[in-house]
């Protein structure tokens, strides 16, 4: 299982973005996404801060900011074809 995780706040209308894609990419794909809210926790908030949406891929930071469908799907049949 992949697991994608976004760090995110609230009010984040790039965070709602990444989220819709990459609910879209994996619908057909054994992942689990996962949203992080870095205001909970001050050691996120102080290292991502205003460099939101991160997008995490089993801990690797893959997208900043923006989420582009296409590389999301090739990272993740890459990762599904190395096991």
């Amino acid at each position: 299982m992949i697991t994608i995780e976004v760090m995110t706040k609230k009010d984040c209308c790039l965070c709602d973005d990444a989220k819709e894609i990459i609910e879209q990419v994996i619908a057909e794909m054994p992942a689990e996404l996962k949203m992080t809210d870095i205001e909970s926790d001050p050691g996120l908030f102080e290292r991502y801060q205003d460099k939101i949406p991160v997008v995490l891929i089993n801990g690797e930071e893959s997208f900043v900011y923006k989420v582009h469908p296409i590389t999301l799907r090739k990272k993740l049949e890459k990762l599904l074809n190395s096991n």
